[in-house]
């Protein structure tokens, strides 16, 4: 199965750049900001993993909103551990196949299963830029990634409706030198002007 049908390697990928950022993240910047005004740097950590086990409970036919929005209570030198257990248990839920194609229940509504994958994606390179960018180090993921992700959100995100259901704020105008990863976060409706080097 290829990856333009298949997207769980490229989240599984995505997940992998998450984890080099981990590994480079100091332990005086867990209380530094973010572009994602609510949450601090450990905060985001503890939402990334968040959004992983989500992902396997949406899988499972859980409620994926019995899983807290953000984890919390993990040492500052344990999280890529916490996302590594964590990817563990999203694998075996979603190493089946006909998943993909079968209908799951997100907290945006029912979605085939590879739609779900989509978004888990979204969050990763989204967050993962997050993350970067507030830590200070290198925020470009494989443009492969990212290609994939932005195919998915223009289609899926409308561009006028946000809020609610559509949990992501007014679109932004990227600047022109904008990178890939850097215009996904816009459509995803962070504004990230601030936060360029």
């Amino acid at each position: 199965m290829s990856t333009a049908s298949d997207p769980r390697p490229l989240y599984r990928d995505a997940l992998a750049w998450v984890a080099t950022l981990i590994d480079e993240v100091r332990p005086e910047q867990m209380t530094d900001p973010t572009p994602c005004p609510d949450y601090d740097v450990r905060a985001l950590l503890g939402h990334l993993v968040a959004t992983v086990d989500r992902g396997r409970v949406i899988g499972s036919d859980g409620d994926p909103l019995s899983v807290p929005e953000f984890l919390t209570g993990v040492p500052d030198d344990a999280w890529r551990a916490e996302l590594e257990r964590a990817q563990a248990h999203y694998r075996k839920v979603w190493s089946d196949d006909d998943l993909l194609d079968r209908p799951v229940v997100a907290p945006w509504g029912t979605v085939p299963g590879r739609a779900a994958v989509l978004s888990n994606l979204n969050e990763a390179l989204v967050h993962g830029w997050d993350l970067a960018v507030a830590t200070g180090l290198p925020a470009e993921p494989d443009p492969v990634l990212v290609e994939a992700a932005f195919v998915v959100a223009r289609s899926k995100i409308p561009a006028s409706v946000r809020g609610g259901r559509v949990p992501f704020g007014a679109a932004v105008e990227p600047a022109p030198d904008a990178s890939p990863v850097e215009r996904l976060a816009n459509w995803s409706g962070r504004d990230t002007a601030a936060w360029r080097r």
